[in-house]
């Protein structure tokens, strides 16, 4: 059988995301952020394209790395000002019926007894078609905006993170059996309470001692996405994501972080095939190559250099602005996105970046590959690198919004369909039914969150 390639739309709650600049485009509309049309327009194109879901990007503090300012980031909207992600994700279920959400959220900076009953009521207001992609964050700004002098170490933060999970596992699997709301109008009884049991928890980070205060939602724990790929990251991955979002700028960088992930979910007592892949990627398409590469130039007229430098420097925790234009980038490790600086540097010893190439490189679309041609040449691509790298899919993010999704869902996926990579349609069912099958609405029983059920 023909490997179905899985496709997400990719955005944030914020102008431009990873193109600053180009929300000066006179067709791009990621200004209107904060109209609730723009995002429900959003969610019926990419459903129109039979797309699998919206995954929103986020981010708490600013990039003020980049000359020790956030002058750059604001001037240019390098994504600030944001907003939350999760708040604009009912009206988009409700104007929608298949499409799912995957939505990011730092639990560094916020409990997780609030945290879980936030994630099981979007489960029941989009009939369990919620994904949390778990964040540790990695700006120090974000930490002064939460009271600490600066972000925790980055291997700690996964430390930390991993005993946040046991407690919305418990949360969401232990405390309410499947039976224990009966909304029994004759004798007057919503919920059995004998059917009710409190979390204890006490553990070096956290302390809960209460029930949860929502009742079992569709999928009770959300399909579970991860997008780290440091060796903490992988690890953390592998053990409780079910699909990982994986991002580099060449096939010999993703090959073998990919073939990692898999290995190291083997060695947590996962099946790797039950990892959902999924890669970052910009395509430009257009009805021929002509006009795909036309269109390309005229979206570099409208990319802001500097606006994309402070996105990189946030990330990687470097300040580039004290690099030399034709200087090579070098390695170094710090507490921000070791992936990202890892693929710009040692992940592939072939290739030596320098910062206007680096710059060049993230003006469209960050630190991703970008695919430019007609619809078949576009296709060939995207299954070129599903063959050679492993991956399952892609996050397909805008230059232009909505005429990237729009264009990729009206030229690209009716090639993808005819060659029979793509579906046709939606199977019914929650998220995680769409990533692992019908039937498969909760945890696998091999997954680390199983252990904690409590009920029979």
């Amino acid at each position: 059988m023909t490997k179905q390639i899985r496709i997400n739309g990719f955005a944030m709650n914020c102008a431009g995301h990873l193109s600053p600049g180009l929300w000066t485009h006179p067709r791009d509309k990621s200004a209107s952020y904060n109209d609730i049309d723009y995002w429900v327009e959003i969610a019926q194109i990419l459903e129109r394209g039979k797309l699998d879901a919206l995954f929103l990007a986020d981010v708490l503090g600013v990039y003020d790395v980049y000359n020790g300012s956030a002058e750059a980031a604001l001037r240019h909207g390098a994504q600030v000002p944001v907003n939350d992600p999760a708040i604009i994700v009912p009206a988009m279920a409700q104007a929608t019926k298949h499409l799912c959400f995957a939505v990011t959220a730092t639990l560094t900076f916020e409990p997780p007894y609030p945290f879980a009953r936030r994630m099981s009521t979007l489960d029941h207001v989009t009939k369990g078609r919620i994904g949390w992609n778990i964040v540790t964050g990695y700006l120090d700004s974000a930490a002064k905006g939460s009271g600490q002098d600066k972000q925790t170490s980055h291997d700690q933060r996964y430390e930390i993170a991993h005993e946040y999970l046991d407690v919305v596992y418990k949360l969401w699997e232990g405390s309410w059996a499947e039976d224990a709301v009966a909304r029994d109008r004759e004798r007057g009884i919503f919920t059995h309470p004998e059917r009710v049991r409190k979390v204890q928890h006490h553990g070096e980070h956290f302390r809960v001692d209460a029930i949860h205060l929502s009742e079992p939602s569709p999928q009770r724990t959300p399909a579970l996405f991860q997008a780290g790929t440091s060796t903490a990251g992988i690890d953390f991955a592998a053990k409780h994501a079910e699909g990982i979002f994986v991002g580099g700028v060449s096939k010999a960088v993703i090959a073998p972080r990919v073939a990692r992930l898999r290995e190291r979910a083997k060695a947590f007592g996962r099946n790797p095939d039950d990892i959902i892949v999924f890669m970052g990627i910009n395509v430009v398409v257009g009805k021929t190559e002509a006009a795909a590469k036309a269109k390309v130039e005229e979206y570099r007229r409208y990319a802001n250099t500097e606006g994309a430098l402070a996105l990189l420097s946030g990330w990687t925790g470097i300040d580039f602005s004290k690099y030399d234009w034709d200087e090579p980038i070098k390695y170094i490790k710090n507490d921000a996105m070791q992936s990202v600086v890892e693929g710009f540097t040692i992940a592939d010893p072939s290739r030596v970046w320098t910062l206007r190439e680096l710059a060049a490189n993230a003006g469209l679309g960050a630190a991703w590959p970008l695919i430019v041609g007609d619809p078949s040449q576009v296709a060939d691509e995207l299954q070129s690198w599903v063959a050679e790298t492993g991956i399952d899919g892609f996050n397909l993010a805008y230059l232009v919004s909505p005429e990237t999704f729009s264009d990729f869902v009206d030229l690209v996926v009716p090639e993808l369909q005819r060659r029979g990579v793509f579906k046709r349609d939606y199977d019914d069912g929650v998220f995680r039914e769409k990533l692992r099958g019908k039937g498969q609405r909760y945890l696998p029983d091999n997954h680390p969150g199983a252990q904690f059920r409590r009920w029979p």
